[in-house]
């Protein structure tokens, strides 16, 4: 099971490697025969976006590595530290094409863009093959529960706007001669950019600082305890994320006078349910007396 899950994710890996390594050409050329800003923003997406994809294909394939000897608690980290570094060059980014519009927007005279059909058809099939891709994703995430895929889908349905925005200024330069909205389509897409660069800093930042899980995730596992037979209490749940994996550890309080074997099974059921539920948890459970048995 966790090979075909392995499987599957490899394959929404290697999609997006594909998928952004023809957009960075189709870009490219396009950007040479338009000379258009916004055009040049979502190239410069798409080129994140590469890498990106190859950071969390490396990432899948780390995170795949069973613990050992030096990594106790396995490699998923590993996702977190390449989150860090995209970010900063996500931000670098977004801030060249910050200055590069303004200077198009304060200059005296307006720069041509040529080309504006040949670039509106390169967006479209941007377009449409950003979309194969993120319904691909899609059904690899809900299937495997990955949550690099899952992150990659995001940034893909967050790429759709810049080139949107990018057919939009071809479109109006064309018709309209508004060579102007070339720079502020640019200018939202780095904006854009930006705050994708900081969402996926904060997450990394927060998971290696050993932040808590979702309290969603944790008021899921205090139900499964509070109402699984045999267990009369919990207490000290702990969680930590890493990468995509997160760390479960929980007390549940049983009856002291019980067979060790029998306390044994309640506790192996208990993790078992909880891992059903959340299959990228890694969960320990630890079995107390209950109080009004001591």
């Amino acid at each position: 099971m966790a090979t075909d899950q392995t499987r599957l994710n490899l394959s929404a890996g290697l999609a997006s490697v594909a998928v952004a390594s023809v957009l960075v050409a189709l870009k490219l050329w396009a950007l040479g025969q338009t000379g258009a800003l916004s055009v040049a923003a979502s190239l410069a997406d798409s080129a994140m976006d590469l890498m990106v994809s190859l950071m969390a294909m490396a990432a899948i394939l780390y995170a795949a590595k069973p613990a050992d000897e030096d990594h106790a608690f396995g490699h998923t980290s590993a996702e977190d530290l390449a989150s860090l570094a995209q970010a900063a060059f996500i931000l670098v980014s977004a801030a060249v094409i910050v200055v590069a519009a303004i200077q198009r927007l304060l200059a005296p005279a307006p720069d041509v863009i040529a080309a504006e059909g040949a670039g509106m058809v390169v967006m479209a099939v941007s377009i449409l093959l950003t979309l194969a891709l993120v319904v691909w994703q899609g059904r690899v995430a809900r299937r495997t529960g990955n949550k690099v895929v899952a992150a990659d889908r995001l940034h893909y349905l967050g790429d759709l706007l810049p080139n949107i925005g990018a057919i939009l200024s071809l479109w109006a330069s064309r018709q309209f001669g508004l060579v102007a909205v070339d720079s502020v389509v640019a200018l939202g897409a780095a904006a854009i950019l930006a705050l994708g660069a900081v969402r996926i800093g904060r997450d990394a930042f927060h998971a290696l600082m050993d932040r808590r899980a979702d309290p969603a995730l944790i008021a899921g596992v205090e139900a499964i305890a509070r109402d699984w037979p045999g267990v009369r209490g919990y207490h000290d749940i702990k969680t930590r994320m890493a990468g995509s994996r997160v760390f479960v550890q929980i007390h549940i309080e049983l009856d002291g006078d019980q067979p060790l074997r029998q306390a044994h099974d309640t506790g192996a059921a208990l993790r078992r349910a909880i891992l059903s539920a959340y299959p990228q948890a890694d969960v320990i459970v630890h079995k107390d007396v209950a109080r009004n048995d001591t």
